[in-house]
């Protein structure tokens, strides 16, 4: 067996690249996701992590290299691996003038749960983030959070083995965000699904992360727990106090924080969401 198709893996990407024109926004991606585990993907705005999200879930090509979901081929098998996902885009999924409740409806007609099923799903998925009480309010009374924690129910409705969180807290206030961190442990302590997720919360990815990945101009430069790459630049720095994990970022990205390589659409959606959240 291949180290790409090990059983233990949820997601492995191999030399993955895509680009917009002439930007690479993912340039040979090697990335490995641990069955369980919960996985972050950091980077700088433009570091490619939301085009590398989008491969993953097939919701764009894969014109270079590999991407396997549980051993499914993204390029090939790609009905395959949505029924595994789960997933929370940068951009606002609910829709306002329904309810919390129709909302999570529509995605499980979207992901095929059976129509036996359906009703019991969505109940227990809104009941899992909390919102059961709200269900039959429009969600457009929602507050912020709450709109978080109802896009992860629609996510959580298909029971799925992965879960994907491309910056599911940006914009949102700290109660608002340990919230919904606290509504994903339970979930995952519940189901056991792996989760990966992007954050520029360095605090969530230091407190909530199994490993972490750094991302940078399209490539992985850092990886490891949070305590590894701490005490990794802490050596290099031959002693002091330990560094955190936000000085582990920029000691990664460098100069490049200022330098918005890489798909430009990442970081208007990423401002885009913040103020509608905000």
């Amino acid at each position: 067996m291949t180290r790409d198709t090990a059983p233990d893996h949820a997601v492995a990407c191999t030399g993955l690249v895509h680009c917009f024109g002439a930007a690479r926004a993912v340039d040979g991606l090697d990335l490995t996701v641990h069955q369980g585990e919960v996985f972050g993907l950091l980077g700088p705005n433009g570091a490619g992590k939301t085009t590398a999200i989008r491969c993953i879930t097939t919701l764009l090509p894969v014109p270079a290299g590999t991407v396997r979901v549980f051993g499914h081929d993204a390029a090939r098998d790609r009905m395959a691996v949505r029924r595994l996902l789960g997933y929370v885009p940068q951009q606002l999924s609910a829709d306002a003038s329904l309810t919390g409740r129709e909302n999570v409806a529509l995605f499980a007609r979207v992901f095929d749960v059976p129509r036996r099923e359906r009703a019991a799903r969505v109940g227990q998925a809104l009941a899992a983030v909390g919102l059961a009480d709200a269900a039959d309010r429009p969600a457009g009374t929602y507050s912020g959070g709450m709109v978080r924690r109802l896009e992860l129910a629609q996510a959580l409705v298909s029971a799925p083995r992965l879960l994907i969180l491309d910056e599911p807290t940006i914009g949102l206030d700290p109660i608002a965000r340990t919230g919904v961190w606290e509504h994903i442990d339970a979930v995952r302590a519940v189901t056991g699904m792996t989760v990966l997720v992007t954050t520029h919360y360095m605090d969530e990815a230091d407190r909530y992360c199994d490993r972490v990945a750094l991302m940078h101009r399209g490539r992985i430069r850092a990886l490891g727990t949070p305590a590894e790459l701490r005490k990794g630049l802490a050596e290099r720095r031959g002693g002091g106090p330990l560094p955190t994990l936000e000085d582990v970022f920029r000691d990664v990205a460098g100069s490049g924080l200022d330098d918005e390589t890489g798909d430009f659409r990442d970081v208007r959606s990423t401002r885009r969401t913040a103020r509608r959240l905000g």
